[in-house]
């Protein structure tokens, strides 16, 4: 049986290009060997990333474990350090409070009390949960903050990864939907109606945080970062030389690295989901971890990646998962209902599906691909 993690494999989701060095900068970085202190060149990195500074300007470059990724902040700017130190304590923040591994954590705290009474919680996991809530009724519960029963029964990309039984999968569906999920504005609290029941936003908390550090990047008027949450990435205004950031969108059907073609954005957020990101093999079957909450197995569709640009990241985080299932039709349809929101659709007939918005930002560079209807 063959299993497969984000942390401790190659992940290498999206790419940042810099055109004038024809080389790739890896966004995420390969962890199979050697650890956080072995994963990459800085030296070489800050070369690179510092061409084209203005004078007196500096560039901050921090690298992280948080939100169960590893995290980059990049950021030029008088104030770049102070800055990207504030940003790190931000995102902890955000972490120890909606983390579903951690007991203390607010997130846990409503799990546990799931059926029983409403917790009070923090703005930030007010927020976020109303956000999800609010994707799960526009995806129409494609995207569903109360999975987690479903995804701890399969454990994919785990060790113990396993087939769960129909009767398993059937008796935990019921204890998906987010209908369940009470709000009470006023006392700034939530429940959740049914014992057992359980929250994980980790779908939609790296999208708040990213857009969190880039409102912490203004307050010391940064112009100039990138922002990467585990391949959530968020491009703060141009790069240093005031072009366009060139950010390369993974083939899911080769090993990490080789690319669909490239997106040119400038203070965008673009957020991918795909088949490949974590999956288990058995038996010579392959099952993947984006989990269809109407079925309670992996989804099964034409759609093999879908890629969200948008101007806030939590929006990307919140609608890429849920499109995803919907398929190209009707997730195409959503997306473009939502002003400010684009998406990329890869289907596995090697087609390539862009919103209206997007299309003559996004230039397909692997022959093997073309521009489906």
């Amino acid at each position: 049986m063959i299993f497969r993690e984000e942390i401790n494999r190659k992940y290498i989701g999206t790419a940042l290009f810099d055109d004038k060095n024809s080389i790739v900068i890896t966004v995420i970085l390969n962890t199979a060997k050697g650890g956080m202190n072995n994963m990459f060149n800085s030296k070489k990195l800050l070369s690179i990333f510092s061409k084209n500074i203005k004078k007196n300007e500096m560039l901050a470059w921090k690298e992280f474990y948080s939100l169960g990724t590893i995290i980059q902040l990049r950021a030029y700017g008088n104030k770049s350090e102070i800055a990207i130190s504030e940003a790190m304590k931000r995102v902890n923040d955000i972490d120890d409070k909606m983390s579903a591994f951690k007991d203390y954590s607010e997130l846990s705290k409503i799990n546990r009390s799931a059926g029983k009474c409403y917790e009070k919680v923090s703005y930030d996991t007010y927020f976020v949960i109303d956000k999800a809530v609010e994707y799960s009724r526009m995806s129409h519960g494609t995207f569903d903050p109360t999975i987690r029963p479903i995804v701890n029964l399969w454990n994919i990309g785990k060790e113990n990864f396993k087939i769960p039984d129909k009767s398993e999968i059937v008796n935990n569906l019921n204890l998906v939907d987010y209908k369940d999920i009470c709000l009470d504005e006023k006392d700034v609290s939530i429940k959740l109606k049914k014992e057992n029941q359980k929250l994980d936003v980790g779908g939609i908390a790296k999208g708040y945080a990213a857009d969190e550090v880039r409102r912490v990047f203004e307050k010391y008027r940064i112009k100039s970062a990138l922002i990467d949450l585990g391949g959530n990435i968020l491009a703060v205004g141009n790069k240093a030389d005031g072009s366009n950031w060139n950010i390369g969108i993974q083939n899911p059907l080769k090993e990490r690295g080789e690319f669909v073609g490239v997106l040119s954005i400038s203070n965008k957020s673009v957020v991918t989901s795909g088949n490949y990101e974590r999956y288990s093999i058995k038996d010579g079957k392959r099952f993947h971890h984006i989990i269809d909450s109407r079925t309670g197995y992996p989804s099964e569709g034409e759609v093999i990646s879908t890629t969200i640009i948008s101007d806030y990241s939590i929006d990307g985080d919140g609608l890429s998962t849920g499109v995803y299932i919907m398929g190209v039709k009707d997730g195409m349809e959503l997306i473009e209902s939502i002003n400010g929101v684009e998406a990329i659709f890869i289907t596995e007939d090697k087609k390539v599906c862009t919103t209206s918005g997007i299309k003559d930002k996004f230039n397909i560079t692997n022959t093997e691909f073309s521009y489906g209807k």
